[in-house]
Formats: structure tokens, C-alpha cells, sequence
């Protein structure tokens, strides 16, 4: 499969807002770095038609797997971002006036419902209790999609699939998805890489020399074991990336690091300064 890596990142692709979702079709050849079995647990999963749900915090490529799947399956990828704006008439459809005719709009669910592409729901847990009402048709073995507004239901293309992310360390206690719905789906669990499997993405994504990418990672190692902290997130894969392009492209290490790495971390003034310091000592 040449050389893949486990990390998400932003790609240039079209994209239509429909209310407050954005929805991204990726037709480029994404770079993945396979873990452990999840590209073979997701074909198994596609050839069964049952839905999947991938778990893991930000960062850890999740996004990623996902477009790379899409590629290597040869099938659409529609993906949405979800949040708390998120409701079922944005993902099925709606009625506008055009004109002086009123005419209904499929939304990118339905759209992939009746393509047969994958619907990706990126963190679906942010997304309104109706969204999930809606789907739940489509993760048993009735796969259909009910449309109240036009009174009918619609039957699932039979390569349709439906895939959503959820981020259980930061969700828990805040919004968590219900075991009832946790179980109309396969889990495939993503976390953090070792640390020679991290330092060997960084190094395909921004190019930098081996050594550098080793003293990053291991910034992000040491933060990461730093729970006394109480940070909502930590060092994502995601950020190491970025720190690293900066650095390939010219800007001083230790900036790098600080704008990249600590900085999303927190906005506690204390944290900011110490994990700086920290870093300073790293790199």
C-alpha cells in the first residue's frame, strides 16, 4: 500500500454549506499509515452493510482512515461535520421556495442514502438528539431513511454505508452517545501511534529530518503523561504535523512548537508558561 499515515489533516476539496454543515467530498488520494486491522475490519463491516463507529480523541486520524477507505473502496465520501446546530431536516432535506413554486432539497443524507456513497457524521455525538432519531432506521437491518416532511420512506442503495466518529474522553459526562445507539454499530477504537510509528508520520508529512521528528514526539509523549494538568485535550498527532511544517518551512523550533503545540492546548496563562518552558528544554 507504499507509504500511509494515521493522521488527520485538513484537504482541499469541494465543499457546499447546507445550514451550519459543511460537507466535503475528497476525490484526492489520501496518505494513511495502517495500525492494526481497521482497514480490514472496515471491508468486512462494508461487505456486511453495517454501520460503523470510530472511537478515539482528536487528532489520531480517524478523518483520515476514512478518506483513505473511500479511495481504496472507489466510492463517494460525503462527510459532515457535526454540532450542536446540527438537525435531521440539515442531513435529510427541506422545502424552499424557488420562485413561484415551493420544491424539496435532499440533503447530503438522503443524497448518500440514495447514491450509495459513505456518509461520514463526524462527531456525531455534538449533533441534535433528532439526528440520531434519524438514522437510527439505517443502522438496523431495515436500512431506510423515513422523510416526514414528504411522507415516505427510502431504501438504502446497497452500497450505501454510514460512518460516524465519536470522541468518548471528551464527550464523557458532556454529551455521551446512548448505549442504545453505541450498539446499532461496530467500534473500531483509534488512539495515539508509538511512538517510531509518530515520528515516522511526521517525517512523511512535512519532510523534516528523522531526529526532529523524534524530539517532537517525544514532547508530545511527555505532555501526554502530564495528567495532573487537567487539560480537555492533549498533544494530538494533528498538532506535531503542524509544528513540524512550520519548522520545514523556516520559523525558529521553539516558536513552532509554542504556536502549534501549547498553544491549543490551553488558555490558562500558567499552563501556557510552564509547558513552554518544558518544550524549550525538549528542542
Amino acid at each position: 500500500m507504499g507509504n500511509l499515515s494515521r493522521h488527520t489533516s485538513p484537504i482541499n476539496g469541494n465543499k457546499t454549506i447546507v445550514s451550519k454543515t459543511t460537507i466535503k467530498i475528497t476525490p484526492q488520494k489520501p496518505f494513511y499509515r495502517p495500525i492494526a486491522k481497521e482497514i480490514e475490519v472496515f471491508e468486512h463491516a462494508y461487505k456486511n452493510k453495517l454501520p460503523i463507529l470510530l472511537k478515539g480523541p482528536t487528532g489520531t486520524g480517524k478523518t483520515r482512515f476514512v478518506e483513505y477507505i473511500a479511495y481504496k473502496l472507489e466510492k463517494k465520501l460525503i462527510t459532515i461535520s457535526c454540532h450542536e446546530e446540527t438537525s435531521s431536516t440539515d442531513l435529510i432535506g427541506r422545502y424552499i421556495i424557488k420562485g413561484a413554486e415551493t420544491i424539496w432539497i435532499n440533503g447530503p443524507l438522503t443524497k448518500a442514502v440514495k447514491e450509495g456513497a459513505i456518509i461520514y457524521l463526524d462527531e456525531i455525538a455534538e449533533a441534535r438528539p433528532d439526528v440520531i432519531v434519524a438514522i437510527h432506521s439505517l443502522t438496523d437491518h431495515r436500512r431506510e431513511l423515513f422523510i416526514d416532511k414528504l411522507g415516505k420512506n427510502i431504501k438504502a442503495h446497497q452500497d450505501f454505508i454510514l460512518v460516524a466518529s465519536f470522541n468518548p474522553g471528551y464527550q464523557k459526562g458532556f454529551k455521551e452517545l446512548k448505549p442504545s445507539t453505541r450498539q446499532r454499530f461496530i467500534a473500531i477504537s483509534f488512539q495515539y501511534p508509538s511512538p517510531q510509528v509518530e515520528s515516522e508520520i511526521i517525517e512523511n508529512e512535512t519532510g523534516i529530518e528523522e531526529a526532529l521528528a523524534k524530539k517532537l514526539v517525544h514532547i508530545a509523549t511527555k505532555i501526554r503523561n502530564l495528567t495532573e494538568l487537567g487539560l480537555t485535550e492533549t498533544v494530538s498527532t494533528r498538532l506535531l504535523v503542524d509544528a513540524a511544517k512550520l519548522i520545514h518551512s523556516g520559523l525558529p523550533k521553539r516558536l513552532s512548537v509554542k504556536v502549534a503545540v501549547v498553544e491549543p492546548l490551553t488558555d490558562d496563562l500558567e499552563i501556557t508558561n510552564a509547558l513552554t518552558d518544558l518544550c524549550d528544554l525538549m528542542i
